[in-house]
């Protein structure tokens, strides 16, 4: 069961677009990948995104992806963690994630 979702928590949980080769290609597919806080839930990130962007979405897949080492100097440490969404939206709906100047 769904509680009721705070609308101005709402903008907090998509991050970012991912705008990689892959994301750029599943545009065509009206899919849509997002960047978003790892403890994010699946209907989460539908609410958020229906109310951010005023559009139906009819799927939600997340992942998370492993986490990545770095290394400054002798320390050694990980990259943030992070959880990609890939959003499907309904036919006839689209978001413009670049808009014309």
């Amino acid at each position: 069961m769904v509680t009721e979702l705070d609308p101005r928590n709402l903008a907090d949980i998509i991050r970012r677009p991912i705008i990689t080769e892959k994301a750029t290609r599943l545009l065509e597919l009206n899919q849509y990948t997002f960047e978003v806080p790892p403890k994010a839930k699946k209907p989460e990130i539908k609410a958020a995104v229906e109310y951010l962007f005023d559009v139906k979405v009819t799927g939600v897949s997340t992942m998370l992806p492993p986490r990545k080492k770095r290394r400054v100097g002798k320390y050694q440490g990980f990259k943030p963690q992070y959880k990609k969404a890939i959003v499907t939206l309904a036919e006839g709906n689209s978001i413009t994630l670049f808009p014309e100047v």
